[in-house]
């Protein structure tokens, strides 16, 4: 029996095709294109093909590197902690105690709070002259003077770095307590017949069998924190002295400078190094599919 063509299922799907075409494709297409020319909306005449002069200028900045430098740390140290309290977390919200679930909705405060309201928020806990961290420190006499956390480049990139923390520390525990809620009760029990230690159980059992969550998790949290604008210029905009401009701070600034070739081409730079990060990732899946 010869089945009946439809051209239903490709008119329903259209409308989606076309709003990713408009909104992903095409302005990533149009950034590629911006890359290889000399874009500077200040000098629109001047606007012509210019070849990889964009990316070989790029190579010769000091401050794509040391953005790139920080943007490494960026994302090692702000992911790397956030996972680590994020599965505390989520090990402690698997538990059973009074009040479990109210305990659940207000860990997630931090997650969707904006990232403008965030920026803001810590830069007046922050404050030099009002901030409620130097009040509580000088009140516990951990310090003898106010510091200006945000306007001394000493204190400034570890202070952005805490925010992102915080801010990412749910993501994880959402996600890592949905995957401990699939995690069968009866080996845990079983574990426990044959004598297993709490130890034991964590490093042979539960990370085991969240592995994959925990993998997919991490690459999404990379991607994101090494795209994150918002956070650093709401509570920095990139200084002082480019103490905190990231790589994406340093885009944004381009942007912001109207230089969109130098821009585009940074910000190609950019997605292939998140590229390579994720390659660990496609190749899981492709030996999952062997």
């Amino acid at each position: 029996m010869v089945k009946k063509r439809t051209f239903w299922p490709y008119v329903l799907v259209a409308p989606a095709v076309i709003i990713i075409l408009c909104v992903v494709f095409i302005p990533v297409l149009n950034a590629i294109l911006m890359s290889f020319q000399n874009y500077d909306l200040r000098r629109p005449k001047e606007i012509a093909f210019h070849g990889l002069t964009n990316y070989a200028s790029a190579f010769k900045d000091p401050l794509f590197w040391g953005a790139l430098v920080r943007t490494i740390l960026w994302v090692v140290c702000g992911v790397g902690f956030q996972f680590l309290f994020g599965f505390i977390l989520a090990l402690l919200l698997n538990q059973e105690f009074f009040g479990r679930g109210m305990v659940r909705a207000v860990s997630m405060i931090p997650w969707v709070t904006p990232g403008v309201l965030i920026g803001l928020m810590w830069r007046w806990i922050y404050d030099g002259n009002f901030g409620v961290l130097n009040d509580l420190l000088l009140k516990l006499h951990v310090i003898s003077d106010k510091i200006p956390f945000l306007s001394q480049v000493s204190t400034a990139f570890p202070s952005i770095i805490v925010t992102i923390i915080w801010q990412g520390i749910p993501f994880f525990a959402l996600m890592l307590l949905a995957a401990l809620q699939g995690v069968s009760s009866e080996i845990y029990e079983a574990s426990s017949i044959d004598g297993a230690a709490a130890w034991q159980k964590l490093f042979y059992i539960t990370i085991p069998s969240i592995k994959n969550t925990i993998f997919v998790t991490a690459l999404l949290r990379v991607i994101w924190v090494a795209n994150s604008v918002d956070v650093i210029f709401n509570m920095t905009e990139g200084g002082p002295a480019y103490s905190t401009q990231t790589l994406s701070v340093y885009i944004f600034n381009k942007g912001n400078a109207l230089n969109l070739g130098y821009a585009s081409a940074m910000a190609l730079l950019l997605a292939v190094l998140l590229l390579f990060a994720a390659i660990p990732y496609l190749k899981m899946n492709f030996k999952g599919e062997e």
